[in-house]
Order: C-alpha cells, then structure tokens, then sequence
C-alpha cells in the first residue's frame, strides 16, 4: 500500500513537471523571430503573390498566432478556447503542420509507435549486453577477459553511430543478406499487422538496434565494472568469502545489487538519449522514426510539429524517470519513501 501512494505522489509530480517542460518548450520553438507563417507571408510578398497571402494570413487567424505568445500556449495546451472552442493538446489536437499541410496526428501516428519499439529494442539490447559483461570483467578483473571487455567497450564508445550504421549498412546486407533501410518491407507499409509483418520488422531491427545500443552497452559495461570493483573491495565481500559461501551467488547476492542501482536510475535518461542520439542513424538507414520528423520541423520552424515531438521526448523521459524511482525503491532496502523520511 506504501509503494502505491508512492507512484501516486510521483505520477502527481510527472504531470506537475510535465506541465512546466510544455511552458518551457513553447517559449523554446518561438525564440527564433518570425514563425513558418509569417516567413511564408513574406516571401508571397516579396513575390508579389497576394493570393497566397490571403490563404496563410488566414491560417494564422485559424490558428491563433495572431494572438498574444501567453494566449497561444494555452490554447496549444487547451487550457483556453481558441477560434475553435477548446481544442489543444489535452482534447487530443495536436495542431496542424504547416510544412507537410497535414494534422500533426497524421505525420506522427506511426513514427510514434516506431521509435517507441526501436528504442525498447535498443534498452533491452543496452541490459542485456552490458549487464553479463560488465560483471564478467569485474569478476576477472585483470585477466585477458577483462582486457578484452574493455576494448571492446571502448571500440564502442569511440565508433560513430552513422559511421558504424554505414558499414553494417553495407556488410550486413552483402554477407548476411539483411534488408537495407527502412523498419519493414515495402509491401507491409499501411498494411494491418499479421506474422509476416512481425517478422519482417524483427528482421529489420537487427542494424538499427544493434547501432543505436553500441555505445549505450559500452558505457554501461565501463560504468558497472568500475561500481563491482569498488564493491567486491569492500569488508562484507571479504567476510562473505571467508564463511564459505560461493564466489559466485555472493556476487549475485550483495556486490551486483548495490552496484545495479545507478543502471535502473539512468532508464529514465536512457530512452530520450537514444530518440535524440538515433536522429542521423535514422536519417542513414532510413528509419521511419520521429527523429527525422523533429529535425524538419524544428529546420523549418514547424511550430506544432517540433513542440508536439519535444513533448513526446520530455513525456519518454518523466515516464522512464518514474519507472526507476518506483523500481529503486522496490530493488534497495536503503531507499525510503518521502513519506517515511516526514
């Protein structure tokens, strides 16, 4: 019953922080003069192309951005009417984009729920590569497995992305017959989900996955052999080891646990990094993800656009950080809620 008032209390701060990350976000995409309307309105005019004129001097009326920036933001956010009553992002209007002339809903629905599943492969590839390496190199520190671990850790650190997205571009589809570009077949686009379409995806996430979690897993591997070896130094490792208990549940048991702690915390900064970090991957492989999407609209000052895909990083990241708190407290008897510390 404690743990749930708990992730009542930080669900309550997410929307509390979420709230101010949209203020801050809204200021954020108008720093730069002008918006995507008024640019176009000037270059009409420069033109002389009135008629253009009247169709985007109209829109900036449909779309209150001839109103005040305190205005805008709350009906962007749908907290006041706008010319058409109360229609922001809380009644699940997510504005239009005035650079592909079409609603934002339409341009992100799939990237949306693409980046979603490349990034949970690319965590799950993070976790399950970097955790038994990382404790094999702190269990055999200083041994040619240990050497080897790191090296390849920092092989991984030190590759770009795009660099190594290009040469399993390339190798991957020569000798292993991969597909290139894309996260399905051409023939499954738009079509309803079925097993070939499954597997078609799997297939296809194999490059993408393994090049946006290379550098993750190699900073982890480094990061959690440093934390076993600080603690594998520490006195209740050494009584452990002279009662008789067995090198290898005392180090499941007690070093991994403490040393586990600062990789839950860094899930709630994992998958913004990696939809942030994935923007040239995608670009070079051709993901049809929404890292593609931010840098168009935010090159072209498409204001609902760019402000509903920071949005959805921000929301990743509030969502990834109430995760790891409710799991480090659940995983670490140390750690107690606000509530007990009162």
């Amino acid at each position: 019953m404690e743990i749930l008032r708990y992730a009542i209390y930080r669900f309550g701060t997410m929307l509390l922080t979420l709230l101010l990350v949209s203020v801050l976000v809204f200021w954020i995409i108008n720093l730069p003069p002008g918006d995507f309307l008024s640019n176009q309105i000037a270059e009409l005019r420069a033109t002389g192309q009135e008629a253009g004129v009247a169709k985007a001097e109209f829109l900036r009326r449909e779309y209150a951005l001839d109103k005040p920036l305190w205005h805008q933001y709350f009906i962007w956010v749908g907290l006041l009417p706008g010319p058409h009553g109360f229609s922001g992002m809380l009644q699940g209007n997510f504005g239009w984009s005035f650079e592909f002339d079409r609603p934002v809903s339409e341009i992100v629905g799939d990237a949306l729920w693409l980046t979603v599943l490349v990034n949970l492969a690319a965590v799950l590839f993070v976790y399950m590569v970097a955790l038994p390496l990382g404790v094999l190199a702190a269990a055999k520190s200083r041994t040619m497995i240990d050497y080897t671990a790191a090296f390849i850790g920092y092989l991984g650190l030190a590759t770009p992305n795009f660099l190594l997205a290009l040469i399993l571009f390339y190798y991957g589809h020569q000798y292993l017959g991969l597909p290139i570009g894309g996260l399905m077949a051409p023939e499954f686009e738009g079509e309803p989900m079925s097993w070939d379409k499954v597997r078609s995806i799997l297939i296809h996430l194999i490059v993408p996955t393994f090049v946006i979690g290379t550098s993750g897993a190699s900073a982890m591997m480094q990061r959690l052999r440093a934390n076993m070896l600080d603690e594998l130094g520490k006195p209740y490792v050494e009584t452990a080891v002279a009662k008789g208990m067995r090198p290898s549940r005392m180090l499941m048991k007690y070093p991994l646990r403490v040393a586990f702690n600062p990789f839950v915390a860094d899930i709630g900064n994992l998958l913004p990094s990696m939809v942030s970090g994935s923007v040239l991957v995608s670009v070079v492989l051709g993901l049809q993800t929404i890292g593609p999407v931010l840098l168009q609209a935010l090159k072209s000052q498409d204001m609902f656009l760019s402000g509903f895909v920071l949005m959805f990083v921000a929301l990743l990241t509030l969502i990834g950080t109430m995760i790891s708190d409710v799991l480090l407290v659940l995983l670490d008897p140390r750690i107690r809620y606000e509530s007990r510390d009162a």
